[in-house]
């Protein structure tokens, strides 16, 4: 493999399950060293990409290379390069965390001193050497996950897969993960790609590829994706939303977009726009926020939907109208 080719490299992938189109035409890259997540909603596509490149389906057109091997044409040697970790853990409970990864070493020929030496350093890095002999069953939900991490790791692969690593962990679980692949990254040179719809675990990415419908969105840094919608977003609760946002676009221009009864406007002086809406529409608002953009607000950039429901940003200000306050 050139050392300069990408570690992931996809190309035009398309999927479909009967009449669902799941993956459209899907292309980007992932270069040697790189954390990059897959964004979006439920049926973006994100599981079907993850199901190809990990070889568990056979694309419908397209290509998609792993290392520099072509996951249909050589889907032995791309299982060689990868460590899956997936969404559902894989571990058998009833077993101890050393035995779960023995088991794991002998699928790849991997015995003796040279194994048992590589649980234990792995199992030192996940920092739970002093639970090898502990039964799978009685471990968190976080100290699950890392089992599952160092057994995707045991046969020093150069891409790790993770489907949703943040799935069903508290925040603090979900931190200890993300630390965890962050130094593996670091001390092992490892190439990390991997699934979310969480948007702390997308932020920490060194780039986000976004998916829609099967389709990609969006490809860029965090930063980079939300420079894309401007300085702020402007939330406007109002009675006649749909009205509202065509006077809105009318007096202010711009796009106004009206999602769940709610009016969003990208505007790059969101709180000196503030005044100047009040003013313009008296009595007809009932209440405004302004945040900074978050990568939800990117994705409705994009799409003119969102990804989550509801508007929480801890940067956030909100404006209220003297009704709305003395509802309270």
């Amino acid at each position: 493999m050139d050392e300069n080719a990408p570690i992931v490299a996809v190309d035009r992938l398309t999927h479909r399950y009967r009449e669902r189109i799941a993956l459209d035409g899907v292309s980007f890259e992932v270069a040697a060293g790189e954390i990059v997540g897959l964004l979006g909603p439920n049926g973006s596509g994100k599981s079907t990409l993850f199901k190809a490149l990990s070889t568990l389906i056979t694309p419908a057109g397209g290509a998609a290379r792993v290392c520099g091997h072509d996951v249909v044409q050589a889907p032995d040697l791309v299982r060689r390069c990868i460590g899956v970790v997936f969404q559902n853990p894989s571990l058998d409970k009833k077993l101890t965390a050393r035995e779960n990864l023995t088991h794991q070493g002998h699928m790849y020929g991997l015995r003796g001193g040279p194994l048992r030496e590589r649980i234990a350093s792995l199992l030192g890095w996940v920092g739970l050497q002093e639970r090898a002999g502990s039964l799978v069953e009685t471990f968190s939900g976080g100290m699950v996950r890392r089992v599952e991490v160092a057994k995707a790791m045991l046969h020093e692969p150069q891409l790790l897969l993770l489907d949703e690593p943040g799935a069903g962990l508290d925040p603090g679980a979900r931190r200890e993960t993300w630390n965890m692949l962050c130094d593996l990254r670091e001390s092992r040179g490892a190439t990390i790609l991997f699934t979310t719809h969480l948007m702390d675990e997308a932020d920490s990415a060194d780039r986000l590829v976004i998916l829609d419908q099967g389709r990609v969105v969006a490809v860029g840094t965090p930063s980079q994706l939300r420079s894309q919608v401007g300085g702020g977003v402007v939330r406007i609760e109002a009675a006649y939303a749909q009205e509202l946002a065509s006077d809105v676009r009318q007096r202010f221009g711009g796009e106004p977009r009206v999602l769940d009864g709610a009016v969003y406007v990208e505007r790059p002086d969101g709180f000196a726009f503030v005044p100047q809406l009040v003013e313009a529409f008296p009595g007809r608002i009932a209440s405004v926020a302004v945040g900074k953009p978050t990568l939800e607000d990117v994705f409705m950039h994009h799409t003119g939907r969102r990804l989550y429901d509801g508007f929480e940003d801890e940067d956030s200000v909100a404006f209220h109208s003297p009704q709305r306050r003395r509802g309270r």
